[in-house]
């Protein structure tokens, strides 16, 4: 292992794009030292495809990668096999395994060579999960049954396990629960080596030392935390506002100017023509005049001309220097719930404690956060209200019975599987909504920047954010529309701009909801009327607003 002040990620002229022609980057020149470094950007943009370049996993089309120190990377999707175990996951099974046959006496060479030094190795994952908040997870036990958060804390450990010089971190809080996630800023705060952590979680982006804010295919480094960056941004922002209106006015001077002149040319042209006809003067004088007068005025015309079109070009300079990122369009169906409809109810719970429910009533146009520890049993609810058979967790029960009774029943899985990959964008909307026009769902995806060829993409070559808003588009295009909506972990993968304008939308959405989260500032935007929490022990409750 190389020491952490001499690890570091060189970029040069790095170029990459998919198989289908669509270039990710082109160009890019980028360094990370020592440090702990934010990577931000608009979803798409990269950020993820940057760091599977520096990881190895992928080639690039030309350029270079230059890493010095071990690489761990940790990406959005585990690639975790629902056979493989927790020991598959941290990279110990060879090992445990001939460990044990030492154990038993059963032991060759091969043996003593797959243990070397790690003879220690289960006690150190042992440790590691423990220090993550996971002393519950067995190092058999399988990855399917792992809720989201654990895979993530899992796939952390083996990282920290394997004690690489640069650590690549691809939105690691998505799933984690609150406990989970103060674990995981503990681990970063404490990274000695290079890290580069994609993320758009704000409290995970105020532990870093740097920001690099990946747009237009370039990196733009700002030294400090998320704040600092915002700060610096605002200040930009506001001398490039300042520009334009600058601009502005020089415009209109330029286009005032040149109405000016081009009423004195028409004066002129007056004036010279009653000369002429009045012939006052020899008319060799006056064609002489006249043959003046026309080229003053061609230059004159030109000059204010190219005035104007040079405030114009200011002017354009000038508002391409204000951010104005694309952001989704989020338009939910107009799908208004009656107050006392009921519209979902859920039976046979298992009452854990004194005040726990044993049933599940919703009603209307509610809008219920639930809340609780990973493994919790959260997500298996969601999959038993779509009617997905699942296992025994927490509060429910092999008796939980689930009636719906409205027509339009959607959900937004966490892990973003109900798409094709081999099919375009586009065709897996068609799926969903068979009965609908090409160009109507062509204009639907295009609220979710999903226009021209980027909606002929094959679902397979989307970024984690870009996978999200094909989903989120799928279900909210289909038919029929949906009356009931669930969301697990909607958050995840987008960048802040989107979290925001999803606010918005789910905000004016009136049909009921159910939003599985972690994320307690966007679960604030939305208007909760009821905060329900789940626990292993303690079951399904009515908790006070968070």
């Amino acid at each position: 292992m190389s020491s952490p002040a001499s690890s570091s990620i060189v970029c040069s002229n790095l170029s990459f794009a998919w198989p289908d022609g669509t270039v990710v980057l082109d160009g890019l020149d980028a360094a990370f030292g020592t440090g702990r470094t934010g990577l931000i950007g608009a979803n798409g943009s990269g950020k993820s495809t940057l760091l599977r370049l520096i990881a190895g996993e992928l080639r690039p089309a030309s350029g270079s990668v230059s890493v010095t120190g071990r690489v761990g990377h940790l990406p959005q999707n585990l690639p975790l096999g629902t056979a493989r175990t927790v020991s598959d996951l941290l990279g110990i099974t060879a090992t445990r395994r001939a460990l044990h046959a030492i154990e038993r006496g059963e032991a060759d060479e091969a043996d003593f060579d797959a243990v070397g030094d790690d003879w220690d190795v289960e006690e150190r994952a042992r440790a590691q999960l423990d220090r993550l908040g996971l002393p519950h997870i067995d190092l058999d036990r399988t990855v399917a049954a792992l809720s989201g958060g654990e895979a993530v804390m899992v796939g952390l450990a083996a990282l920290l396990l394997a004690r690489p010089d640069v650590l690549l971190l691809d939105e690691p809080t998505n799933n984690l629960d609150l406990d989970a996630r103060r674990r995981l800023y503990d681990a970063v705060a404490a990274w000695p080596g290079v890290l580069v952590v994609v993320s758009h979680d704000r409290e995970l982006l105020e532990l870093v030392d740097e920001i690099a804010d990946l747009r237009d295919g370039a990196i733009r480094a700002f030294g400090g935390n998320l704040s600092a960056y915002e700060e610096q941004l605002a200040v930009e922002r506001e001398a490039a506002e300042r520009a334009v209106r600058a601009a502005e006015g020089h415009l209109r001077r330029q286009r005032r100017e040149l109405a000016e002149a081009q009423v004195k040319l028409a004066r002129r042209a007056r004036y010279g023509g009653k000369m002429y006809e009045n012939k006052r003067e020899p008319k060799i004088v006056m064609n002489a005049r006249k043959r003046e007068a026309q080229v003053s005025a061609g230059k004159h015309r030109l000059l204010h001309e190219q005035r104007l079109a040079e405030a114009r070009e200011r002017l354009a300079e000038a508002e391409e220097a204000v951010r104005d990122d694309e952001e989704i369009r989020v338009e939910l169906p107009a799908t208004e719930v009656p107050a006392g409809r009921v519209v979902l109810t859920v039976t046979g719970l298992r009452a854990l404690e004194p005040g726990s429910l044993e049933e599940l009533v919703v009603r209307g146009p509610e809008r219920i956060a639930l809340v609780g520890p990973n493994g919790s049993g959260k997500t298996t609810l969601l999959r038993a209200v779509i009617g997905e058979r699942v296992p025994e967790v927490g509060a429910l029960t092999a008796s939980t019975q689930v009636r719906t009774s409205v027509g339009g029943v959607r959900c937004l899985p966490q892990r973003l599987d109900v798409l094709d990959d081999a099919l375009s964008v586009v065709d897996n909307v068609r799926a969903f909504a068979p009965s609908a026009s090409v160009n109507a769902i062509r204009a639907g995806l295009a609220r979710f920047l999903f226009r021209g060829a980027r909606a002929d993409r094959p679902a397979g070559t989307l970024s984690g954010g870009e996978r999200f808003r094909a989903v989120l588009a799928a279900l909210l295009l289909a038919e029929p529309a949906p009356q009931l909506l669930l969301l697990d972990e909607p958050t995840n993968n987008l960048d802040m701009a989107s979290v925001r304008r999803l606010g918005e939308a789910l905000d004016a959405y009136r049909g009921a909801l159910i939003v599985v989260s972690h994320d307690l500032p966007f679960l604030r935007t939305l208007g909760i009327t009821r905060w329900l929490r789940m626990d292993r022990s303690a079951g399904l409750t009515e908790i006070d607003p968070m």
